[in-house]
């Protein structure tokens, strides 16, 4: 069982939901870590249904969207589905601005998410 530190990780059903540790998700490191934690979840433990919760997450970086960006094209090429939740509205503004919504499967909240798989 791999240790993360920036995620907590549990299963729904089928479903891995992940919530994200820190509120503000800024710094190069904490991100790089982050994104080797969630395609760690897809590329070895071979996890096909994902829901990011993003309750805790206050503030997120360019950096970090690139890191969710990269994690739906592995979730994608090995069969599965990303579902993303609970996103404040000042993060969502990011997301539409960025046209990310289109991308991403946003729901409002993890329950709503849980039942789109």
């Amino acid at each position: 069982m791999v240790v993360h530190r920036r995620l907590e990780v549990s299963e729904v059903g089928d479903v891995t939901v992940v919530r994200f540790v820190d509120r503000k998700i800024l710094d190069e490191a904490n991100i790089q870590e982050l994104g080797q934690e969630l395609y760690h979840l897809v590329e070895k433990e071979g996890r096909k249904q994902l829901l990011l919760n993003f309750s805790n997450v206050e503030f997120l970086s360019s950096a970090a969207l690139g890191k969710l960006i990269t994690m739906d094209k592995k979730v994608k090429v090995n069969g599965g589905r990303l579902q993303l939740s609970n996103i404040r509205p000042e993060i969502y503004e990011v997301f539409a601005i960025t046209k990310l919504n289109k991308l991403f499967d946003i729901k409002d909240d993890e329950a709503a998410a849980l039942e789109a798989f």
